[in-house]
């Protein structure tokens, strides 16, 4: 679980023309949603402006189910910002639509954390005008 040191900011993930509506979406309707390729059919995550499957520019927004399972995952006990209590897991998440998504877990420490842990959406309100997508255990 991500404990903030209130010693110092947040740090903010990067907000840009490729990824504001990816966070708009969160913000809005609570749901995390990825990017599908009009042309091919392929979801993607990060945001990009091109399928990287096909190439095609004509990419839409659509809900996810919120549910997957931890692909991966690594245990910080040095921060890489001072604004992080250590220690902190960071979790690679393989949802149900077949992206992976870096994130954290929120209901669980560090050492409770395995692969293939069955794990669904959290939206954690961290700002006023930006929330984030983290994951907490769900029951099987």
């Amino acid at each position: 679980m991500v404990q903030y040191n209130k010693q110092y900011p947040i740090p903010r993930p990067d907000v840009n023309e490729d990824t504001i509506d990816y966070w708009k979406l969160l913000q809005e309707t609570r749901q995390l949603h990825v990017q599908k390729c009009k042309n091919c059919g392929t979801y993607s995550h990060p945001p990009r402006p091109v399928c990287h499957q096909c190439r095609h520019y004509q990419l839409e927004w659509v809900p996810t189910s919120g549910k997957g399972t931890v692909y991966s995952f690594v245990i910080y006990y040095r921060s890489v910002h001072p604004g992080f209590e250590v220690p902190y897991g960071v979790v690679l998440v393989e949802l149900v639509e077949g992206v992976r998504i870096i994130s954290n877990m929120v209901d669980c420490k560090p050492e409770e954390i395995y692969i293939g842990m069955p794990v669904e959406l959290v939206v954690d309100q961290v700002w006023e005008d930006l929330a984030l997508p983290k994951f907490k255990r769900r029951n099987t």
